[in-house]
């Protein structure tokens, strides 16, 4: 999700890439589940952490429309865009903790709960760097480790091509909607937004092992069809 305030408000100040060292290390979080509790539908998810939880979650591939009905993740309206989030279940939980507060899918846990505390900012060109989280963490006293280590990003290169061009589109895809409610085409709303939830999340993406060969080949075709997507907003 994208938040429009000062960077000083939320974080220590300092930006981070991959290499850099950082206070993030919540050492294994101890039994602590608080940053999966109460974010109501705030953890958008990424065409890429729907392919992941469509095909290695549940021990069994599912459909886009499987996913939904198993109540873990749910669709809201986020600038105008129809896109999935990790459902809040019984007590405000997230939907993937087990009864210990451990989370049940952490191998392939989406890319927002993967940085925490960490976030994204953005360049005026569209590239970004990690920043901290400062007071969200409920764990004291975090100890210094590399960004990539922290995040376990596999493709670290691909995924931040990815990420990116992800960013580019639903910014743009977001423009888009805004100038269409204010000339009232209101058809043109619906017809953008059921175009990106179907070709990035109902869509099914190549067949791919996950390991480092697949995961590159799933982010050249996102990256493929944000290309095209890029192209089609035009005639929206």
């Amino acid at each position: 999700m994208i938040r429009e305030c000062s960077l000083e408000e939320i974080s220590d100040g300092r930006t981070y890439r991959e290499n850099d060292m950082v206070k993030a290390d919540t050492a294994g979080c101890d039994g602590c589940f608080k940053c999966c509790t109460g974010m109501g539908n705030s953890i958008i998810l990424d065409p890429y952490d729907i392919w992941l939880l469509k095909n290695f979650s549940e021990g069994a591939k599912l459909t886009f429309e499987q996913l939904l009905a198993t109540g873990n993740v749910e669709l809201n309206i986020v600038d105008g865009l129809i896109l999935p989030n990790l459902s809040m279940k019984e007590q405000d939980r997230c939907a993937y903790l087990d009864a210990d507060g451990r989370c049940r899918i952490h191998d392939v846990r989406p890319g927002i709960c993967r940085l925490f505390p960490l976030g994204r900012v953005y360049d005026d060109k569209g590239d970004f760097s990690y920043f901290l989280q400062t007071g969200e963490c409920a764990k004291k006293n975090l100890a210094k480790i590399k960004v990539k280590k922290w995040t376990c990003l596999r493709c670290p290169e691909k995924n931040r091509e990815f990420v990116t061009a992800w960013h580019a589109l639903i910014r743009t895809a977001g423009q888009k909607m805004v100038e269409h409610k204010q000339s009232g085409r209101g058809e043109k709303l619906q017809e953008l937004a059921m175009y990106i939830l179907n070709e990035f999340y109902v869509a099914d993406l190549p067949e791919a092992a996950y390991d480092d060969a697949g995961i590159a080949a799933i982010y050249e075709s996102l990256c493929n069809k944000i290309e095209n997507a890029r192209e089609s907003l035009a005639h929206f």
